[in-house]
């Protein structure tokens, strides 16, 4: 079996995983989630206690289990064709030892600790083999304690190359760009397209309208069950429409774009990531940036992905910079987030679960956030409001308001209210 596991890094991820798991973080067309069942293994998760409800894998076995046969794999691995492989030879294999996360782009300092490997292999753990002697830890067994159990294992060194994980948001954006084209030829190999125009794919009911050009010399366009593009569109891939996907008419969207299922797009999208139930239907840009799920973005919103000097984009967590070394980086924007009609969101900022922008966007927004700086306006979104909207927003898409749906949402709200203490301004509540 295969066991996903949330490490304390998953904490540098926010607000991507403020609300989802890390495993199911959209990047390059597919989730991890979506790659480990290509395994044919059971999966199951190990998550952070107030997300157990939305782990849309099993949870693991009782303690006391025996471990025969598990594979722990970290829930923020990148779900590359190239590591889905390397973890493949390391389930065949079966033999138990640990892969090391790759170091090339993570910064010396870190906000939070991590789980390391103890004895020959140094660094943060990707996969690990476990003894089949060994014991399996309960589900509610946390980050920290789950650490000292990888060190008192002390799992040796398997011979596998080091294998790439999310440590900050900019990474998703990173990796997403490096590897859709590889990942659309995996789509490619398991069947289901038929190919309607020269490197262009489409799955049943998928529909393209008339007067579209596309561009398929970077990489293949490839759109799911009942996506549709709308008239006199660009195209140009790598570029991936998700089931029920909608690009507007007279829309470009070029240069490794991945669509979520039931979304709407519309204007000018580049080197994006945008997941489920989101609606950027539109004109205006969109470069090189994340959006999360529920998010909404008005009618004209812009944002930049490149500075004025043409240098590497440097990116504000926590309160730390951190240097990406990218020189193209848009928006990172949390679920449920909301911009207002021409909305103009500044180089490399993150917005916040939940919040609502207006104006100019020149600092991060906290989550919970009615943020109109540009009219000296700064203040907190009520939770209940969101879980109204929220209702509201599920209605529309046929998706059932659940209790533990709103519970999250306080979740959130709790866990974020440091964001709004930190934030370099008070509210004004």
């Amino acid at each position: 079996m295969i066991i996903l596991f949330e490490d304390e890094p998953v904490a540098d991820l926010y607000p991507i995983t403020i609300g989802r798991p890390a495993y199911t973080i959209g990047c390059g067309s597919f989730r991890l989630l979506d790659r480990l069942a290509e395994l044919e293994r059971p999966v199951h998760a190990i998550v952070r206690s107030y997300l157990r409800d939305f782990r849309q894998a099993e949870p693991p076995p009782g303690p006391g289990t025996s471990a025969t046969g598990a594979i722990y794999v970290n829930a923020r691995l990148v779900p590359s064709t190239a590591a889905i492989e390397t973890v493949r030879k390391a389930v065949a294999a079966g033999r138990p030892g640990s892969i090391a996360a790759s170091d090339e782009f993570r910064p010396r300092e870190s906000t939070t600790s991590s789980p390391r490997v103890a004895g020959p292999l140094d660094g943060q753990i990707a996969v690990a083999v476990v003894p089949p002697e060994a014991t399996l830890p309960p589900d509610d067994v946390t980050a920290q304690e789950l650490a000292a159990w990888f060190v008192k294992l002390r799992l040796p060194k398997l011979d596998a190359p080091r294998l790439p994980l999310f440590d900050y948001p900019h990474d998703v954006i990173r990796h997403h760009l490096t590897t859709l084209a590889d990942n659309l030829q995996r789509r490619l190999a398991a069947g289901g397209y038929r190919e309607i125009a020269d490197g262009v794919f489409a799955a049943d009911g998928a529909e393209i309208g008339q007067y579209v050009v596309t561009d398929t010399r970077g990489g293949p366009i490839v759109l799911d069950e009942r996506a549709s593009i709308g008239p006199h569109c660009y195209l140009r891939g790598p570029a991936y429409f998700g089931p029920g996907a909608r690009v507007i008419e007279q829309s470009a969207i070029k240069d490794a774009v991945a669509l979520g299922h039931t979304t709407k797009v519309g204007g000018e999208v580049e080197g994006s990531v945008i997941e489920p139930f989101t609606n950027k239907q539109h004109h205006g840009f969109l470069g090189h940036s994340y959006l999360g799920s529920w998010v909404n973005l008005g009618a004209g919103t812009c944002n930049s992905d490149l500075k004025n000097t043409y240098g590497p984009v440097n990116m504000e967590y926590q309160g730390r910079k951190v240097a990406t070394g990218m020189q193209f980086l848009g928006a990172i924007v949390g679920d449920y987030a909301k911009t207002a009609i021409n909305t103009g969101i500044f180089t490399g900022k993150t917005i916040g679960t939940c919040s609502m922008v207006y104006g100019f966007v020149t600092t991060n927004v906290p989550s919970f956030t009615n943020y109109a700086r540009l009219f000296g306006q700064v203040t907190e979104a009520p939770v209940d409001v969101m879980a109204a909207t929220q209702a509201r927003m599920f209605a529309r898409r046929k998706v059932e308001q659940r209790p533990c749906d709103v519970q999250l949402l306080h979740d959130m709200y709790e866990l974020t209210r440091h964001e709004r203490q930190l934030a370099g301004e008070p509210l004004s509540l």
